[in-house]
């Protein structure tokens, strides 16, 4: 008998966990014949309730594990902990506020059932989310084409799934910045796109914030990609050739004509934006040198304060 893991991050959704724990219960039920399931719930330090919702519902039904992390490690650190703990042949993973259509999950399974492909995902048509988050993705997804070599008609959504091996070689990533785009993209090329419909949800907004936008695009621009530095050294030699020949271009024309005198406006513009673009360059070396120190001190991608319903002898491998 096959074997389903769900992996769920939560966060603020104490009044909408239930919902999607008891669906995706009632769905995988109607062939329980033939597929065994796990849920694999992570309470990212959520500021209300939901860890003893999680509790009640783990209480009731052994095959619901809880992992509570001792602080906010994010969403992706969040996926990657639930990977671990992950025992299924395939690897389910949905968001909690019930935006996830659920009730199609044998069709999101259907392509990697039949060995048509490894990651499948759910493709809506219309994305239900705010304007800031749809601008977010645009930029991320633009950031992951470019930097990442994404295809074009590629965009990772909230409901997807893979096959085993995918989730066990993305987890041999440990460093303290993880980005799931990034670490898909190079364990996998054998992707499914499967139409569906985003459903609202159930109740709230979503957790989707400036400073997460900005985090993920620094993690993606600086963990999987050394293009932004070779972009740097670019800009940096184009600078320099602008200001070699602005210079002896200057240099040239007063010898032509020794009563012109140079430009101060010129010259404060040339070394502001010269400047600026020394600043900018350094400012992006300093991050990859600051992201590299906290990884050599080994600093963790999270930190586990109790696990529920998981049996010491399972094994993680």
């Amino acid at each position: 008998m096959k074997k389903i893991s769900f992996v769920i991050p939560c966060y603020g959704s104490e009044k909408t966990i239930e919902f999607v724990i008891n669906e995706i219960v009632e769905v995988v039920e109607e062939k329980a014949n033939e597929y065994d399931y796990e849920i694999i719930a992570i309470n990212d330090c959520s500021p209300d309730n939901v860890l003893s919702v999680l509790i009640r519902l783990a209480n009731s039904n052994k095959k619901i594990k809880v992992i509570e992390f001792a602080k906010n490690f994010g969403k992706h650190a969040g996926v990657l902990a639930g990977f671990k703990f992950a025992s299924g042949d395939y690897i389910v993973g949905l968001d909690d506020d019930g935006q996830c259509p659920v009730n199609h999950l044998w069709e999101l399974l259907e392509p990697i059932i039949n060995n048509e492909s490894d990651y499948s995902m759910a493709g809506y048509n219309k994305v239900k989310q705010s304007v800031f988050k749809n601008i977010g993705s645009t930029i991320n997804s633009l950031m992951s084409h470019i930097l990442l070599k994404k295809p074009k008609n590629l965009y990772f959504s909230n409901f997807y799934a893979m096959k085993k091996y995918i989730a066990k070689e993305m987890i041999r990533y440990n460093n303290p910045y993880p980005y799931l785009e990034g670490l898909t993209l190079r364990t996998t090329d054998s992707f499914a796109i499967v139409p569906m419909e985003e459903r609202e949800r159930y109740e709230g907004n979503g957790n989707f914030t400036l400073h997460k936008s900005i985090s993920l695009w620094l993690n993606g621009f600086t963990a999987f990609s050394v293009k932004p530095l070779r972009v740097s050294s670019i800009i940096g030699i184009l600078c320099s050739f602008i200001g070699f020949i602005f210079g002896l271009a200057v240099i040239i024309k007063k010898l032509i004509n020794p009563l012109i005198v140079i430009g101060y406006s010129s010259i404060m513009a040339t070394l502001l934006f010269v400047g600026g673009i020394i600043m900018l360059m350094l400012g992006l070396i300093g991050e990859y040198i600051g992201r590299i120190y906290i990884s050599i001190n080994n600093s963790p991608q999270y930190v586990i304060k109790d696990i529920i319903n998981y049996d010491e002898g399972e094994d993680l491998h």
